[in-house]
């Protein structure tokens, strides 16, 4: 008996359009590349920018839609609405169509668009997420448990204590610490030069302390850094350290410590503003520091303040305190 013939595969998946066309790949490539030389994004920024373009193109492919210049209005919220029906929190969303915005802005600027269609799209409204912080006391047990000690201390030990100083002296974003080169840190004028989102640049002052334990640690970096290694603080290897190394080094120092919440670098940026805040209630000041391009990013810290003297009068004030029954 003759075997039988497999059937032919069919056509759907030839028939499904590839993710973009040949020239809009091209500017999609050349995006990226501006994201890197013009904008100087990070390494993290770019690859959001990368996840959020890629699933757009997944929308687009069920759509039947293969060029940039065929979207308009509708189909950038049909495509929100689509991402909310799929489970995606609503942060998500306004980022996806920020990036979309972007890109399409950037389509414009090239000739290639006349108008934006993710312009006037918004995402559904998302419950504001107020930063952690931890109190005085918990930061100050961290530091002075982490800070080297002796007349010899490990140099790694030495780098972790001056690192985490810096972090919360100078409210410093984990990629502004690990892009430190050494003449960007001015001990003797206790400044430090950060070049922070889109290439801005500002100068941050030093407190004494992290001044100190930098200077610990870069008393004994060469025994650590290759010859050549610009960077402030260096890894195992001698060059650059990492941001993962980073997370885990101080997630390990909180353990060590004891600390009853999730220490990540971020947190030490969080508490610099919010006990700054608590303190001076400049909160020009504090964005000036913080390298916040809008005042009403910074202005989510005055709600930590807030809560912190509510919880307060709540506490203490006889007619705020709830009798027992």
């Amino acid at each position: 008996m003759a075997r039988k013939t497999p059937p032919k595969a069919t056509a759907v998946a030839v028939l499904t359009p590839p993710p973009w066309s040949t020239a809009d790949a091209a500017h999609m490539a050349a995006w990226f590349a501006s994201l890197t030389n013009e904008r100087r994004l990070s390494t993290h920024t770019r690859a959001a920018y990368r996840r959020d373009l890629v699933a757009f193109g997944d929308w687009a492919r069920t759509v039947g839609i293969n060029a940039f210049g065929g979207f308009d209005t509708q189909h950038i919220r049909a495509y929100a609405a689509a991402s909310h029906r799929g489970g995606l929190d609503p942060r998500s969303i306004q980022r996806r169509l920020s990036s979309l915005r972007t890109f399409f802005n950037y389509l414009i600027r090239e000739g290639q668009l006349q108008r934006n269609p993710a312009v006037d799209v918004a995402a559904p409204k998302a419950a504001r997420r107020l930063p952690e912080a931890i109190d005085v006391d918990r930061m100050a047990r961290l530091l002075d448990g982490a800070a080297p000690s002796g007349a010899n201390p490990s140099p790694l030990d030495a780098r972790d204590g001056a690192m985490m100083e810096l972090f919360y002296s100078s409210g410093l974003r984990l990629a502004e610490l690990v892009g430190l080169d050494l003449p960007d840190l001015d001990l003797c004028d206790q400044t430090v030069r950060v070049t922070g989102k889109g290439g801005k640049t500002r100068i941050v002052p030093v407190g004494s302390k992290a001044c100190s334990a930098c200077q610990a640690w870069l008393s004994i970096r060469g025994t650590v850094a290759k010859a050549d290694a610009r960077a402030v603080f260096v890894g195992r290897n001698g060059q650059r350290i990492g941001t993962r190394a980073v997370q885990l080094r101080v997630a390990r120092w909180a353990r060590l410590r004891g600390l009853d919440v999730h220490v990540h670098p971020h947190l030490f940026r969080h508490s610099f503003a919010t006990h700054l805040l608590e303190s001076s209630h400049d909160l020009r000041g504090v964005q000036e520091m913080l390298g916040h391009a809008n005042l009403s990013t910074t202005q989510i810290y005055t709600h930590l303040d807030f809560q912190h003297l509510a919880k307060v009068y709540d506490a203490a004030h006889p007619r705020a305190r709830r009798r027992k029954d």
